[in-house]
């Protein structure tokens, strides 16, 4: 029973591999195809803006086809670690500025509602860094995926 469990879980993990590479080289692509969209979000402090918004978008797709492949999956998992935590100044933005909410259509409370999606985000990177982690990992990650993904899908 032991090895049924396990080996559910290890084709559940990959299947969240290849959902999150697709979802970060797709997001990462329209850095490149509608940087506006990112620019809108950017907060007013960074200086740079287009850089800011290509670079992510280079991070995001790198880090997407990393994790695709075992020997460069745990370094492309901590590059969109890193990616989520650079970015999360720009949902910040998003939350206390009524500019970008309304260049981008979402209200004061969908930008806060989308701000904690970082976390379960961070979470499953770190999840398919490596492969082997305690159980409340693995467990915390089957959890949080599919709510993660269905919200990302309606936004």
């Amino acid at each position: 029973m032991l090895s049924t469990h396990n080996s559910f879980i290890e084709k559940f993990k990959f299947i969240t591999i290849l959902v999150m590479s697709f979802m970060y080289t797709y997001i990462g692509i329209k850095h490149f195809t509608d940087p506006q969209y990112f620019i809108n979000i950017t907060p007013p402090q960074i200086h740079y803006k287009s850089f800011a918004v290509y670079f992510t978008g280079a991070l995001e797709i790198l880090g997407g086809l990393l994790i695709l492949k075992k020997s460069t999956r745990k370094l492309g998992a901590f590059m969109l670690i890193f990616l989520l935590i650079i970015v999360f100044p720009a949902n910040i933005y998003l939350y206390i500025s009524e500019v970008p909410q309304q260049l981008l259509g979402i209200s004061k409370e969908q930008a806060l509602i989308r701000m904690p999606f970082q976390a379960p985000l961070i979470i499953l990177a770190y999840w398919h860094s490596k492969e082997n982690h305690p159980k409340w990992v693995v467990y915390l990650s089957l959890l949080i995926f599919i709510p993660t993904i269905i919200y990302f899908i309606t936004i």
